[in-house]
């Protein structure tokens, strides 16, 4: 029998001793704290218009990063995030997100990320910022971008 994971056993226990309350006794959105909900609903933090930034092919080394495809797959994996969400039907197109897109600055493969796809989806953010940093790859901001020529 496989071991069960230390968080389901505590959720379990927990369940058990009747220290959560059932769903019809849960806090409603309006009941909770502040600092609960102002991870759904928080304002944009500054007015400024999003950033944009280059996630270079090449790693903090130096070393061009492989494989030779990775921006093309990198901005495919974020293709739904759109302004709009994901549009179904006939009117669909297959295309690469305005949030997220690849590039080729002095031939350097690059992917430009845009910070709104922050707003659109913040988990979605993170999945490419934590690929450049994993990946050892340069990240530049847009208007610095102007530098590497």
């Amino acid at each position: 029998m496989g071991a069960i994971e230390p968080g389901i056993r505590l959720a379990a226990l927990q369940h058990h001793e009747g220290k959560i309350p059932p769903a019809d006794k849960r806090l409603l959105w309006a009941e909770m704290p502040w600092w609960l909900q102002a991870r759904h609903d928080a304002p944009p933090m500054t007015e400024n218009p999003p950033r944009e930034f280059y996630i270079q092919g090449l790693t903090l080394e130096g070393k061009t990063f492989r494989p030779s495809d990775w921006a093309e797959r990198l901005a495919g994996a974020m293709a739904c995030f759109r302004p709009d969400g994901v549009q179904g039907g006939i009117g669909a197109y297959i295309g690469y997100s305005p949030y997220c897109v690849p590039r080729v600055v002095d031939g350097v493969k690059c992917v430009l990320v845009n910070e709104a796809l922050r707003g659109v989806e913040p988990m979605a953010w993170d999945f490419v910022m934590h690929f450049a940093r994993d990946n050892h790859l340069q990240v530049i901001e847009a208007g610095a971008q102007r530098d590497l020529k």
